[in-house]
């Protein structure tokens, strides 16, 4: 008998299930880097892979019960991103690939931080009570902060370890271009989320965040005594 409080659910298995394939997949990838010798590559993909399972990862160490939908969505963008992206070369199969990437990464990034916030606001142990606005507003300057992040994570792979992960584009041999239009696209999609859980704290309506932050509330309630 499972003797957690919460035993898993159909979307915990589904979650894990999405995942393992996903590394499997990487898998079969790693093994032909090593026959042909191509180590650094091989590296960068351990890495990737390391990345795919940070969630299970932390929520083991911090015994934190991440909910699987977002679980979920993280490792299909660090597959999409970094392994498919990269490793496959779909930047250059497709030109709207980095677009629907970065939008991706703009709607993730403000729905985690706008969960972060909510939860502080809502937790009885911290005196905390911020107004909806304001709780969009972090999660959108906290999407576009992560992603500029991400763009000095980029600058800095090109130049310390000769890759390519800043896609410079035609007469615009310096990136500058690329860069810019990624933190626009970012902070689109992290608008969208912002303006969409505004709306959720102003009018009770029913939404994925809500859901989220519910299921993250009754699956962690250590997080919310007093």
């Amino acid at each position: 008998m499972n003797s957690s409080p919460h035993p898993e659910d159909a979307s915990d298995r589904a979650q894990r299930l999405i995942t393992l394939v996903l590394l499997a997949v990487m898998g079969v990838e790693l093994m032909v880097l090593l026959w042909r010798g191509d180590g650094l590559r091989a590296l960068m993909l351990l890495a990737v892979m390391t990345l795919t399972m940070a969630p299970i990862l932390v929520s083991a160490r911090f015994r934190v019960h991440i909910p699987p939908a977002f679980q979920t969505l993280v490792v299909l963008f660090v597959f999409a991103a970094l392994f498919l992206g990269e490793f496959r070369d779909f930047y250059h199969r497709y030109w709207w690939w980095d677009i629907a990437l970065h939008m991706s990464s703009g709607l993730l990034l403000g729905m985690l931080g706008f969960m972060l916030i909510y939860v502080l606001n809502e937790d009885p142990r911290v005196d905390l009570r911020l107004k909806p606005g304001f709780l969009a507003a972090f999660a959108f300057f906290f999407a576009l902060a992560m992603g500029a992040l991400w763009e000095v994570f980029e600058f800095a792979m090109d130049e310390l370890a000769g890759t390519n992960m800043q896609k410079p584009m035609l007469g615009d041999p310096s990136g500058l271009t690329d860069t810019m239009w990624d933190l626009i696209v970012d902070a689109l999609g992290a608008l969208i989320v912002s303006l969409y859980g505004w709306r959720y704290l102003r009018h009770g309506e029913r939404s994925l965040i809500r859901d989220l932050i519910a299921r993250f509330v009754e699956r962690n309630p250590r997080l919310f005594r007093r």
